[in-house]
């Protein structure tokens, strides 16, 4: 589906109208700031294909951006299979709240790149713990691989990325290669992964509800990413704040370093004075003079990969 037009009021410009969507998003990551990022949206050129179904499960559901040029070329895209790459962004939210649908200007922002973007939910917790959120976090990166060329997209260039609890799916269901085994079939290949202000390294685990979706505490290593880092994991791009108070810079950092150490490009991003959400908000057209998100992504995704 296309964007829908937003009124504004008779006067009020675009950059007018810009400026006090990025005051509205300094105002940090709630209601507010979700629509101040979102009502930007409608000036992007794609198509939304909404509510997709991966799975049986109603969470099992997730939206495809489609620019608008590869949109218009989609038959012939799937003959071809396509050429542009396709990224998968996984919202965060501690494993236990969050929609798809507060993030559509990430989605928009992606296919402004001319990347086609799908972004999935998944069960959270207490309905599901990590086993149920990893097996849903594979599923979607599979329907991704084996639906690319029907959005225009190239199953050579698939990326994973998310934020905050989704930095955390996307690292782990790349690197530890169990959850896609269980999926079934041969796991996509991964171009990359990309992960805002994601938790990698976080032992030891002190909230109660942590502990209960990651444990018994026997299989809490089971839980960080930075436990399953080898030697032909695909590259990685880290961004974080350097003021993130909710999850320590220190957890991308870490992980750097141990992809570093076997061999695995990284590119670690740390923002000065940023918290914990400003990442992805930086993503949004009102708010990206904020930092370079959506520019780092970019040149990362750009990287020439071996075949």
């Amino acid at each position: 589906m296309s964007p829908m037009p937003a009124d504004r009021p008779p006067g009020v410009s675009r950059r007018a109208m810009l400026a006090g969507l990025a005051a509205a998003l300094t105002a940090g990551c709630g209601k507010l700031a979700f629509m101040a990022a979102n009502v930007s949206t409608v000036f992007g050129a794609y198509r939304r294909h909404a509510d997709v179904a991966y799975g049986s499960h109603p969470r099992q559901r997730l939206d495809v951006y489609v620019p608008d040029a590869a949109a218009a070329a989609t038959g012939m895209a799937a003959a071809t299979g396509g050429s542009r790459p396709m990224v998968v962004f996984w919202h965060g939210g501690r494993w236990s709240f969050g929609d798809k649908a507060k993030y559509r200007f990430v989605g928009a922002s992606l296919a402004e790149l001319g990347y086609v973007a799908v972004l999935p939910n998944y069960r959270l917790y207490p309905e599901v713990k990590l086993a149920g959120f990893m097996e849903d976090a594979a599923h979607a990166g599979r329907w991704a691989a084996g639906h690319a060329a029907q959005y225009g997209a190239d199953t050579d260039r698939l990326y994973l990325m998310g934020h905050s609890a989704g930095a955390h799916l996307a690292a782990l269901v790349a690197l530890d290669a169990r959850y896609f085994a269980a999926a079934g079939g041969a796991p996509p290949r991964i171009a990359g992964v990309i992960g805002l202000s994601g938790p990698y390294d976080f032992l030891p685990l002190n909230e109660a509800d942590v502990q209960d979706m990651f444990g018994p505490p026997q299989n809490y290593p089971q839980s960080q990413p930075i436990n399953f880092v080898r030697p032909d994991a695909p590259p990685m791009l880290l961004i974080h704040g350097s003021k993130d108070e909710t999850v320590a810079p220190k957890n991308s950092v870490n992980l750097a370093a141990s992809l570093r150490a076997v061999g695995v490009p990284v590119t670690l991003k740390l923002y000065p004075k940023l918290l914990h959400a400003d990442t992805v908000a930086a993503i949004s057209l009102p708010a990206r003079g904020r930092a370079p998100t959506l520019g780092d992504v970019a040149a990362f995704v750009r990287q020439p990969r071996s075949s």
